[in-house]
């Protein structure tokens, strides 16, 4: 059995495909190279995307399709911040928006002052706007970020029921949020995932969250495994992991396996079989 040691064999039904996405280019980002305490200006924690994000997410928006991926995502969850939702939209939305389709858009035209046009829902896969997988908590967030009220004009076909609520209680005005803190709390949002019924879902969130949540998987295999895991993501990089369930954490049954020995009863030989006999 040496030969199996390096692999895992572990139930279809027990996994889920996770397409996990940094946002593309954001201001903040430009303002962040220079000077990386920019990064804590409370004008640039709801970024948008630039230029060149844009132009990012139109080629991820190309390699997903090309690769056939746009067709096996059936979710995507996005942090409620317009740089997020942008890339989200971007990538995973339909087409141009027209007015004489009887569709709601995912992003209205101008969204962010993006100079971009209306981004269309049909055909693209249902989006859910999710607070446990958003950035860093901290000083000033809450006073410049935008309320769900003001987003939801601006992305008419995101579901926020899961974002920010006007009384939020996962941050505090005073204190940052703590780097072990933000793992447990990409580890709640992991199990959150099990309980959607989707296999194949693309979450479109932050480098911070998802390098600190990502740091608690792969000790278990090659040096150079955990690094495809765990490596920092660049802006509006893709990467498929497969995730599973080792400890039935959700109780599941397969949609593929066959149970055999049908009807109901022992197997019984044939009498072609028992002829030849």
């Amino acid at each position: 059995m040496d030969a199996a040691r390096g692999q895992g064999l572990y139930p279809l039904h027990r996994s889920k495909t996770i397409h996990l996405v940094r946002h593309a280019q954001g201001f903040h980002n430009v303002a962040g190279e220079k000077d990386h305490s920019a990064y804590m200006s409370p004008e640039l924690f709801d970024a948008a995307l630039t230029p060149l994000g844009w132009q990012q997410a139109d080629n991820l928006k190309k390699h997903v399709h090309s690769t056939g991926l746009s067709k096996k995502i059936e979710l995507v969850v996005v942090s409620p911040l317009l740089r997020t939702m942008q890339t989200a939209v971007g990538v995973f939305g339909g087409g141009g928006f027209d007015d004489g389709i009887n569709v709601t858009p995912l992003m209205t035209e101008n969204a962010g002052k993006s100079g971009r046009p209306a981004i269309s829902s049909l055909n693209a896969p249902p989006f859910v706007a999710m607070e446990l997988c958003r950035e860093h908590l901290g000083v000033h967030w809450c006073d410049k970020r935008r309320s769900i009220t003001e987003y939801k004009p601006l992305f008419p076909a995101i579901d926020f029921s899961l974002a920010k609520t006007d009384e939020d209680t996962l941050w505090s005005l005073d204190v940052r949020e703590a780097d072990k803190e933000l793992a447990e709390r990409g580890l709640k949002f992991l199990n959150w995932l099990w309980t959607r019924e989707e296999s194949e879902i693309a979450v479109v969130t932050h480098s911070g969250f998802l390098i600190h949540t990502l740091a608690a998987f792969g000790d278990d295999c090659h040096p150079s495994v955990k690094d495809e895991i765990c490596k920092p993501f660049s802006n509006c990089e893709l990467r498929s992991l497969v995730f599973v369930d080792k400890s039935m954490v959700v109780s599941s049954s397969s949609k593929t396996d066959y149970p055999g020995k049908i009807p109901d009863g022992t197997d019984a030989p044939s009498e072609e079989a028992v002829e030849k006999n």
